[in-house]
């Protein structure tokens, strides 16, 4: 009887492990960075894999002198090439990447913010830095080869009265159904004065564009105490889309708010109480081929136990799919393969989350 069970567990470990590959991309300390942060991945309309991510020069806070940067694979995930300096903006901070693919026309574009590398988040809040946060956009005509130079957008895209601002981080999508079909759409937050707690608050928002990427819509916000977001169009074929956020309301589960208008409104926040989390990012993604929702993040009350979990009722309810890491974890940013896969770029180590960030590919279901 021992036995039988022992080989049952064996065989279900090896399917376990046969069921996910991992390879690391980014590796603190190589490269001339001190840190990698903050991943981001999408597939060009080449078929490659494009991962993003922050390489931070001299240490792993998030200001500084903070460079963006770019690698493909051309095989799924398997390898992956050197990388590639998208913007770098000398003793300045460019970051939080956020891409989106036009599938008509095949340009990617990437949303990016800047600041001052000497200039922190507590004091740009706080409203005692030197400068403030700014809202940038690149884009790529061939799959990520090339980048135009970014664009200053902040006039559209951030509202004058905000102090710090993020563009996802993650990725954006383009909505596929409903009356705004073809929309580009960018999950993104800021930090107000909140006049009647006489604090300073965090919010999520949206950026739209339904020129192909020309000109830039600022939602409505969506408040409070919500923070950095993702988005996902749901399977109801009218284009509703589930804004997934960061709670900063204490009781450590993810708030969602829905939009019936294609993003430009959002309802009022709620909580997520099957989704876990340590006041970190997460990811969602429609997995079309699959007919699924995919979230990852930390399920736990700390940054460790990189869970992805799906839903086949548009997040009513998730289930989990597989444990990615166990130990310290944090970012994460998913994507489609195939029919029954996808992969997961996510930040992971063994003391701390932010020793290197891996490519994880795995089955759906």
């Amino acid at each position: 009887m021992f036995t039988a069970i022992l080989v049952a567990l064996l065989a279900t470990v090896s399917a376990a492990v046969a069921a996910v590959a991992q390879v690391d991309v980014f590796i603190s300390g190589q490269d001339g960075y001190h840190t990698f942060r903050i991943p981001a991945m999408i597939r060009a309309a080449d078929g490659s894999l494009l991962a993003f991510c922050e390489g931070r020069k001299s240490g792993g806070g998030d200001s500084g002198n903070i460079d963006l940067l770019l690698k493909r694979s051309r095989d799924e995930g398997r390898t992956w090439s050197a990388p590639q300096v998208v913007w770098d903006d000398g003793d300045n901070t460019c970051g939080n990447p956020c891409p989106v693919l036009d599938a008509s026309t095949g340009t990617l574009w990437l949303l990016l913010t800047h600041n001052l590398g000497a200039d922190r988040e507590r004091d740009i809040v706080a409203r005692t830095a030197k400068g403030t946060r700014t809202v940038w956009v690149s884009h790529s005509p061939d799959h990520g080869a090339t980048w135009a130079r970014p664009v200053d957008i902040t006039a559209r895209a951030k509202d004058p009265s905000w102090t710090w601002y993020a563009t996802g981080p993650g990725v954006g999508i383009q909505l596929a159904s409903g009356p705004h079909q073809g929309r580009l759409v960018i999950p993104c937050d800021h930090n107000y004065d909140d006049e009647t707690e006489q604090k300073h608050l965090s919010g999520s928002h949206a950026l739209y564009s339904d020129d192909h990427g020309v000109t830039w819509q600022l939602s409505a916000p969506i408040r409070p105490r919500v923070n950095e977001c993702q988005v996902a169009e749901l399977f109801d074929q009218r284009g509703t889309l589930l804004m997934n956020m960061r709670s900063n309301h204490g009781r450590n589960v993810r708030a969602q708010s829905l939009s019936t208008d294609g993003g430009v409104t959002w309802s009022a926040p709620v909580d997520a109480p099957a989704l876990i989390e340590p006041v970190c990012q997460a990811s969602l993604l429609r997995h079309d081929a699959a007919h699924l929702l995919l979230f990852s993040n930390p399920a736990a009350k700390t940054r460790a136990h990189l869970t992805v979990r799906r839903s086949e009722d548009d997040g009513k309810s998730w289930r989990e799919v597989l444990e990615l890491q166990a130990g310290p974890a944090a970012y994460s940013c998913l994507v489609a393969l195939g029919a029954d896969q996808a992969g997961c770029l996510y930040e992971r180590g063994e003391k701390r989350a932010y020793e290197k960030i891996t490519f994880a590919r795995f089955t759906v279901k």
